[in-house]
C-alpha cells in the first residue's frame, strides 16, 4: 500500500498526467479560438483566471498562514502565470497548435533551468540527459515548419520566461510552506490578476461584449475545457511541490505528443475545425521530435524525479 502511494505521489508521474490533460485541453482551445466570438484574448484569459477563484476552497484543507515574503511570492507567481497565459494563448491563436506549443517545449525548460540556477539547490532534477533529450525534442519542432516564426517568437519567448519564473517562485514557496498554503496564495494572485483586467473601461467592454456574443454551446465547451485544464494545472503545481521546476517544464513534452496526435486527427477527420501542415518532411520531423520526448521521459522515469530542490 505504501509503495502504491509512493508511486502515485511521484512528481514525474503527476507531471506526466498533468501535461497530458493540458495537451487535450490545448487542442480544444485551438478549436475554440478559431470561432469568431471566442477570439478576444482578453475575455479568454479573464475567464481563465476568474475560474481560479474556486481554488480558494482549499483554505479548509490545511491552510496555514506563511510569512509575508512567502505569501507575496505565491501571489506574484499567480499574477505572472496569468500574464504568461496571455502570451501563450496569443501565440496559439496566431500559429499552428502543434508547432507553437512544441516550440514552447524547447524554450520553456531552458528558461526555467536558467532562472532556477541561482535560486534552487537542484535546478534540473532527475536525469540531465533525459531533460536534454526532451528539450531537444521541443526544439526540433522549431525546425519542422518552413514558415517563419517571427510573428509568434516574441510571444513564445515572453511566455517561456514568465512561465519559468512562475514555476521557480512556486517551488520556492512550496519549500517554505505546505502545498495548500502555497496554492491558495497562487490562486489568489491569478484571480486578482483576472479581475484587474476589468479596471480599464475599454478592456471591460471587450470582455463583457465577447462574453455576451459567444454562443451558449461555445460557453459550455469553454467551461468544460477550463475544468479539464484546471485539473491539469492543479496537478502541474502539485508536481512542482514534489520535483524540480525545470524537470516539470521539460515533461511538458507530453503535451506536444498529445497535441501532435490531436492536430493530426483533426486535420484529417475534421478539417473544418482547423487544418495544420502535415507534409511528408514536416510529419517525419514531428514524429522524430515526439520520439525524443518519449525517450527523454523514459530516462527521467528510470532515474526518478523526486527531489527536494531546496532554495540556496
Amino acid at each position: 500500500m505504501g509503495s502504491l502511494k509512493s508511486i502515485l505521489l511521484d512528481g514525474v508521474l503527476i507531471a506526466i498526467v498533468a501535461h497530458g490533460l493540458i495537451g487535450v485541453s490545448l487542442v480544444w482551445d485551438k478549436v475554440l479560438l478559431e470561432e469568431k466570438h471566442m477570439q478576444n484574448l482578453l475575455s479568454y484569459v479573464f475567464w481563465l483566471g476568474a475560474i481560479s477563484i474556486f481554488g480558494l476552497v482549499l483554505i479548509a484543507f490545511g491552510f496555514k498562514m506563511p510569512s509575508l515574503q512567502t505569501a507575496g511570492m505565491g501571489f506574484l507567481a499567480g499574477l505572472l502565470d496569468l500574464l504568461a497565459s496571455y502570451f501563450y494563448y496569443s501565440a496559439l491563436q496566431s500559429g499552428e497548435a502543434s508547432e507553437e506549443l512544441a516550440v514552447m517545449g524547447g524554450f520553456s525548460p531552458v528558461a526555467t533551468a536558467l532562472i532556477a540556477l541561482p535560486l534552487l539547490h537542484d535546478p534540473i532534477g532527475g536525469s540531465l540527459i533525459g531533460f536534454a533529450i526532451m528539450t531537444a525534442g521541443g526544439f526540433l519542432m522549431f525546425f519542422a515548419e518552413k514558415q517563419p516564426l517571427r510573428k509568434m517568437l516574441p510571444k513564445i519567448l515572453l511566455a517561456a520566461v514568465a512561465f519559468g519564473l512562475t514555476s521557480v517562485l512556486q517551488k520556492i514557496v512550496f519549500n517554505h510552506t505546505n502545498f495548500v498554503s502555497g496554492y491558495v496564495f497562487f490562486t489568489a494572485g491569478t484571480t486578482a490578476g483576472a479581475f484587474a483586467l476589468l479596471i480599464p473601461p475599454s478592456w471591460r467592454r471587450q470582455i463583457l461584449r465577447s462574453s455576451r456574443e459567444a454562443s451558449p454551446k461555445s460557453k459550455t465547451w469553454y467551461m468544460v475545457n477550463r475544468f479539464l485544464a484546471g485539473v491539469g494545472s492543479f496537478l502541474v503545481i502539485f508536481s512542482l511541490s514534489r520535483t524540480s521546476p525545470a524537470l516539470v517544464s521539460a515533461i511538458s513534452g507530453v503535451r506536444y505528443v498529445i497535441i501532435f496526435l490531436g492536430a493530426y486527427a483533426i486535420t484529417k477527420l475534421k478539417p473544418s475545425w482547423f487544418r495544420e501542415d502535415f507534409r511528408k518532411w514536416v510529419l517525419i520531423t514531428k514524429l522524430a521530435a515526439t520520439c525524443l520526448v518519449v525517450a527523454g521521459l523514459v530516462l527521467v522515469g528510470l532515474h526518478g524525479g523526486a527531489t527536494g530542490a531546496r532554495p540556496r
